[in-house]
């Protein structure tokens, strides 16, 4: 019998939007976007980069909008905008995927099938559950994984392991989440929402390698405190009330 993240049908497919926040990745993007299984649109956020980004994203079959804002959030609320604006048919599953090829894209169809089959709203894939390249995340990464986590299952109960960047979510389950952070703190506000929401949330270990290119966050010292800062400040915010009732990553089946 097959699992649960096994069981998605190639023409279930149709139902799912990729959004990909993007800046500068003219190299890394078309190795993504080559690796992405056949899904209903893929749109590529150019979050103002200076290189062919946008030209090379067209040539491999994206949807492509820009963003002048800079920030991953403002990037990834730009392509929610843009699904809004494409209209119908609506997507059944959004998902959030890194244009540096870090990810494995050709997994998109375990992330999505839980969701798909309803047996979750919300599927993270976890970088610190599954094989990792060596130093595909720096130590700054890990020590802000592991505390961010951390103070979430204190603060809200919620027993996650990554703040991952590669995520598949219900699309009516992230409207009702109202996503408003432009930068850093993107991640952890949905899946602080996500809780509080009381969406069935479900862990997926992925595999992460070495991205292309260097990290706008963990690649330099200055991005990696900004980053935690906001983290942190958004957990603060949220957690200032306790929800009353707190979901639960868990394995998928």
């Amino acid at each position: 019998m097959q699992s649960v993240a096994e069981s998605c049908e190639p023409c279930e497919l149709n139902r799912v939007v990729v959004i990909i926040p993007a800046l500068n990745e003219e190299v890394p993007l078309p190795l993504v976007l080559q690796a992405l299984p056949r899904v209903g649109r893929v749109i590529v956020v150019d979050n103002g980069s200076t290189d062919d980004t946008a030209r090379v994203a067209s040539a491999n079959g994206a949807h492509v909008v820009v963003e002048r804002q800079r920030g991953y959030g403002s990037a990834c609320l730009r392509g929610l905008a843009e699904v809004a604006a494409l209209g119908a048919p609506e997507p059944a599953v959004i998902v959030f995927l890194d244009a540096d090829f870090s990810d494995s894209p050709e997994l998109l169809p375990r992330l999505v099938a839980p969701i798909l089959a309803d047996h979750a709203d919300f599927v993270l894939g976890s970088r610190l559950q599954g094989p990792r390249e060596r130093g595909a995340m720096p130590v700054q990464s890990l020590f802000g994984n592991w505390l961010a986590c951390g103070l979430m299952q204190r603060l809200f109960g919620a027993q996650y392991t990554d703040l991952g960047p590669f995520r598949a979510i219900r699309y009516q389950a992230l409207q009702s989440l109202q996503m408003c952070d432009a930068n850093f703190g993107w991640t952890i506000e949905m899946q602080i929402k996500a809780v509080r929401r009381q969406l069935r949330i479900l862990e997926i270990p992925v595999p992460y390698r070495c991205r292309i290119g260097q990290s706008k966050i963990s690649g330099t010292i200055v991005g990696s405190l900004r980053a935690g800062w906001k983290i942190l400040s958004v957990i603060a915010r949220h957690g200032c009330r306790r929800p009353p009732h707190a979901a639960k990553a868990g394995p998928a089946s």
